[in-house]
Parts: structure tokens; sequence; C-alpha cells
């Protein structure tokens, strides 16, 4: 029965585009569960595993979808605005966790399953062909404005969802960093919400801004993520300090795959310590933050606490360390310049090789009898001898301290 022929313009082809969609009203929900069916077997593998609820939401929305969209096409909603319904859709599905691709897939799998509809129906009603450009040019016009809005809810949605995301993690690593980590509640909400358990091994990594306004480690997320380390990053003063869970391997090896994997986006001075359980981190971010101040400003070197424990026991003691240098080098300092240096640089010759005259002349090249001879000025100026254990062990935790 061909009721749907005319030859006037496309203004007065309308009411017959109008016409050629209500034919489809009755059928609007079984067009939109083929449409669900169609995208669960696309993504079968997230649909399997995606929560009962957003699974439920996709069958109701897409019904929702299509009937709405049918009746505005068919001029059965006058003044009705699926703009709404779009960006509500975009919203909802950023806060589900949708990738945005499956959600723009699934308007075009949509758009294009029902127009198979409606090309059903030009063979059942005989529709003018002239009729069905006019609702194809409609319904892919629609689908160009459907993405526009729904992506753009979406990206917004996303974009507030991750700063209130990561607004939450930065208060979380503030508290472990203030040691609120031995908090059984606190600690419950750290595993709850990063997914940390609180008998983790962690490590703390800690880099110095140093005045910079750029981060001395650049996106070490990604970094860490490309080699299957999670991490999480928060900046607190001064530093840039991130929790790296580093799993049930030794902590050595751990930390050393760690460092080679930061090597790679290291650009100023950084500091890692680690921590048994939750309890500890705050203990590993203060001993990280003290063995970043072991490495020279200027350098890029990454330093981690065990392997610089003098060191770190002597930047956590300020006054102790300033004392240590008074009372040992202070004699020698107080020499002209030339002479200051030259001690210094024979003395830290000699305590690399345990006070042997012999090797640390090597070093120097110089003549043995010439080390001897400042060796006794050492002596001379300190009262310390070289020779003697805890004497040397002085001299050297003071010479940590001078070039700290």
């Amino acid at each position: 029965m061909d009721v749907m022929r005319d030859t006037s313009s496309d203004s007065g082809l309308r009411p017959l585009v109008e016409r050629a969609w209500a034919s489809l009203v009755s059928q609007a929900d079984a067009i939109a569960d083929d449409i669900t069916l169609t995208l669960i077997a696309i993504q079968p593998e997230w649909h399997r595993h995606a929560d009962p609820s957003i699974r439920a939401d996709l069958r109701s929305s897409t019904r929702e979808h299509v009937r709405r969209g049918i009746r505005a096409m068919a001029g059965l909603t006058p003044g009705a605005n699926p703009v709404d319904l779009w960006r509500d859709t975009g919203r909802r599905r950023a806060r589900q966790g949708v990738p945005l691709e499956f959600c723009l897939n699934a308007y075009t799998v949509g758009t294009r399953m029902l127009w198979e509809a409606m090309v059903h129906q030009q063979a059942v009603l005989g529709i003018d062909d002239r009729v069905m450009v006019l609702a194809g040019r409609q319904v892919w016009t629609d689908l160009d404005v459907q993405n526009s809005v729904m992506s753009a809810a979406y990206r917004k949605e996303s974009a507030l969802l991750q700063r209130r995301d990561l607004q939450l993690q930065g208060r979380l690593l503030d508290g472990l960093a203030e040691g609120r980590g031995g908090d059984p509640a606190f600690a419950a909400e750290v595993q709850d919400i990063l997914g940390i358990a609180a008998d983790a091994q962690m490590a703390c990594v800690v880099a110095a801004f140093d005045g910079n306004r750029d981060s001395p480690l650049r996106n070490p997320d990604d970094r860490l993520d490309k080699a299957g380390l999670i991490s999480f990053w928060h900046v607190r003063g001064d530093h840039h300090f991130g929790l790296v869970p580093l799993g049930s391997r030794q902590v050595d090896e751990a930390v050393a795959d760690l460092v080679e994997q930061l090597e790679g986006c290291n650009s100023g001075r950084v500091g890692i310590a680690t921590a048994d359980a939750l309890s500890g981190f705050g203990t590993a971010f203060q001993l990280a933050t003290h063995t970043v101040e072991t490495v020279p400003r200027g350098r890029t070197d990454i330093a981690v606490v065990d392997e610089r424990l003098p060191q770190v026991l002597l930047t956590a003691s300020p006054a102790v360390s300033n004392l240590l240098v008074r009372r040992t080098l202070g004699p020698i300092l107080a020499q002209p310049p030339h002479q200051s240096d030259v001690l210094l640089a024979t003395l830290r010759a000699l305590i690399a090789h345990g006070g042997s005259p012999t090797h640390a002349a090597e070093d120097l090249i110089c003549h043995r009898n010439t080390v001897i001879y400042r060796i006794k000025q050492i002596q001379s100026l300190t009262g310390r001898s070289i020779s003697n254990p805890s004497d040397r062990l002085l001299l050297a935790l003071a010479l940590m301290a001078l070039e700290k």
C-alpha cells in the first residue's frame, strides 16, 4: 500500500516523515532491546564484569532513548528537548566508569539499527524514497548532536570526578605522611579508597622542587604504570611525594627496580625510604625527605635511605652536624683556603683507604711522605689521630656533614 508517496517540496514531506517515524512507535522497546543485545555482543567481556546495576541501566536507558527519539522525530512530543537526556546520560556514564568510546559506539550502533528498522518499514509501507532521504538526514544529523552533547557532559563530569578523586587521594596521602597510618579507621579508609592493605610493603618517594615550578619527577605515575607498578602522588610543601606498593617481592630488589624506572623521568633530587606497613609510612616520609637533603642541590640523583644512613643521620640533626664540623674540622677550615683545601682532600683520601698513606698518595698523585707530612698537620690542628678508629669515624662524619 503506497500511502506515503508525495511529489511536494521537502517542507511538504515533513508530515509524511513524521508518519513514517510514528509507524515505529509500537516497536520502540523491541528495537531498543535488539540494540542492547548487539552492544553486549560487541563488548562481551566488559559487560560480563560490569556491575549488574549498570547492565540494567543500559537496557532501561536504551529503551528511553529509542522511545523518546522515535516520538520526537514523529512529532508526538512537541517542545520536548532530548538534549537533557543525552547530557544526563553522559554524566551518568562517567560516574559509572563506562569508557567514553563505548558510549559513542552505543549511539552509533543504536542509530544504525534504528535506521535499519525504518528501512524495513519502507518495504512494508511503501514509503517514498524522498521521505526516506529526509528521515535518514534527520536521524544521522541527530547522531552528531547526540555525540557532541553527551561527550561534553561526560568529559565535564569526568574532570569533576577526577578533581574529587585527587582531593581525596591527597587527603589520604597527607594523613599517611603525618603518621596517621596506625589509626585503624584511617587505615581502613586507605585500603577502601586506594586498595592498599594495612600490612603492605611500600616505598615513599620524595622529590624536592628546589624553587622550580616543574616537578623533579615528570609523570612518574605514567612511567611506573607502564612497568606494572601502581603509585599515588601528591604535593606537600616543597616536595612532590608518592606512595608505591612493592608487593611481595624482596624489598631490595623491588626498590632497585623502582629506582631504575624513576631514573627515566627524574630531573632533580629524589629520596626513597620503605615501610613495612601503613603505620610506618609517616616515618618513611621523614626519612625520604632527609635523604633528599643528602643530595647536593643541582644534582639529579636518586638516593635510597639504606645506602646513606650516616648522611641521613647528620641531615636529621643539623645542630649536631654543625657542632661536629666545628669541633673536628674547624681548625682546618680556619687555615688559608689553599692549605685548607689540600688538607681536606688528603683527609678524604685517607678516610677512603682506611687511613693508609700509601693508597691515599696514589689517589692524590703525590709521594707517600707528602701524605705522612700532611697527616701530622691534620693531627696537630685537630688533635685527632687517623689511626684511631673512633677519631677516624668522627672525621669521616664531619666530612659528610661538610659536604651535604
